[in-house]
């Protein structure tokens, strides 16, 4: 799921209905269910991002310093030249690194799946919360009725 989509989903699921107070408290723990599952989710698809980024730094390290093979190098479709003849010191490789397109993507797709933790991180913060926000609602009902 994308974070548009969970955003969009909180935005409705984040409402409460003031009329029907004691179905809002009831749908509390289905709500921190829903996110939780999608927080599991998110979680593991972060694991295995990280996961694959290590292999691809395995990778693009063994093909910077010029320790692939050649059969590896023709099954990944890489150029046996990295460097275009240009002759590069060791402490200026890591700017190659920096702007490795398929290292960019990786660390991308780490940081979305970090986002969307902590976005559904807060949302699971402000569901636990709810109950207590039914709670507030109630009792300013009571205090505006003079009970």
């Amino acid at each position: 799921m994308h974070l548009d989509d969970i955003l969009l989903e909180w935005k409705t699921d984040s409402k409460i209905n003031r009329v029907k107070l004691e179905e809002e408290s009831i749908n509390v723990p289905m709500l921190h269910g829903k996110y939780l599952a999608m927080w599991v989710e998110a979680k593991a698809r972060l694991k295995m991002a990280e996961q694959a980024m290590a292999v691809l730094g395995k990778d693009k390290w063994r093909y910077y310093e010029g320790k692939m093979t050649k059969e590896e190098l023709e099954e990944k479709s890489l150029d046996p030249d990295p460097f275009k003849g240009l002759h590069i010191l060791k402490g200026d490789k890591k700017h190659w690194y920096e702007s490795d397109a398929e290292l960019q993507a990786a660390d991308a797709k780490i940081d979305y799946c970090k986002l969307k933790i902590d976005t559904l991180s807060s949302i699971i913060d402000m569901i636990k919360w709810r109950s207590n926000t039914i709670k507030n609602i109630i009792d300013i009902r009571r205090f505006e009725s003079g009970s």
